[in-house]
């Protein structure tokens, strides 16, 4: 299974090293990333594979929450099929 996680907020050192550390601390491989800098605006999406069995992503989320708020970044995490249902236009 696999799952899209978003980051935005303002442009500092040091986010993409944050996301990919709780990513591999909750045993998640990064498949795919992309990332943006629209003036001091950063956004990134990565598509990770998670973890084979039961995932909890209410967990997955708090830890993420817990990563992007020193940076002041909003970290979102939901299973690709959600993020595809979201935003299939």
């Amino acid at each position: 299974m696999h799952a899209i996680i978003t980051t935005t907020g303002k442009d500092r050192p040091g986010v993409i090293a944050a996301v990919s550390a709780e990513a591999a601390t909750q045993g998640l491989n990064i498949v795919d990333v992309s990332q943006t800098i629209m003036d001091d605006f950063f956004t990134m999406i990565m598509r990770v594979e998670l973890p084979e069995g039961d995932v909890d992503m209410s967990a997955l989320q708090e830890a993420f929450d817990s990563a992007g708020e020193p940076l002041g970044m909003v970290i979102r995490i939901q299973s690709e099929a959600l993020f595809n249902a979201i935003n299939d236009i």
